[in-house]
């Protein structure tokens, strides 16, 4: 069986040339190197902006956190071990930065807890507004998880391992969003199935 390298390039040579660029940039990056920190950076942008905008689902949001994810990563250049991939290591510190992102976008938003209770439940334009309203209100932590367990539907094991917390945790965390969710559309007047 023919590796995906080779598959995809049709050259195994060039293939394990790649990897050896790969394992040096990473350890150019990981002395200190700012011209490898900036090809990492060109390399890895969208990909971090995506996974962050998949957590905070609001674009401007996503920009910011991308920015501190990357200055985060350069600040812990050192800590980086360059035999392993970059991209879990990258993953694990844009997930925290979209957390810290999702509190302080909590923070900012300064308003009644819970809005009266609407008279009925009937059919709403602003029944996508407030159930996003309702979403926002989650504490960090249960967004981030919701998110991708509810929006994304990433595998449990993916979540926990980009939030550094065990398969349990997350069931936990999305079973405590969905119940806090569910509290807060009925305040509103809205019933869920």
């Amino acid at each position: 069986m023919r590796s995906a390298a080779v598959i995809l390039n049709g050259d195994p040579m060039e293939a394990t040339s790649q990897v050896r660029n790969e394992a040096g940039l990473l350890a150019r990056f990981a002395a200190g190197d700012l011209d490898a920190f900036e090809t990492i950076f060109r390399e890895h942008q969208a990909e971090v902006f995506g996974w962050i905008l998949r957590i905070v689902r609001q674009r401007a949001l996503a920009e910011d956190a991308t920015i501190e994810t990357f200055w985060r990563i350069y600040r812990a250049r050192a800590h980086f071990d360059a035999t392993r991939g970059f991209g879990a290591w990258a993953r694990r510190i844009a997930t925290n930065a979209a957390v810290d992102a999702l509190k302080g976008a909590a923070r900012e938003v300064a308003g009644p807890a819970d809005p009266p209770a609407a008279p009925a439940p009937t059919p709403d334009p602003g029944l996508e507004s407030a159930v996003r309203a309702a979403f926002h209100r989650l504490p960090a932590k249960l967004q981030a998880a919701a998110s991708l367990a509810l929006i994304e539907e990433l595998p449990n094991a993916d979540i926990a391992a980009a939030l550094g917390i065990s398969v349990p945790a997350v069931k936990s965390r999305v079973s405590r969003a969905v119940g806090l969710l569910r509290k807060k559309l009925r305040r509103l007047g809205i019933e869920s199935a």
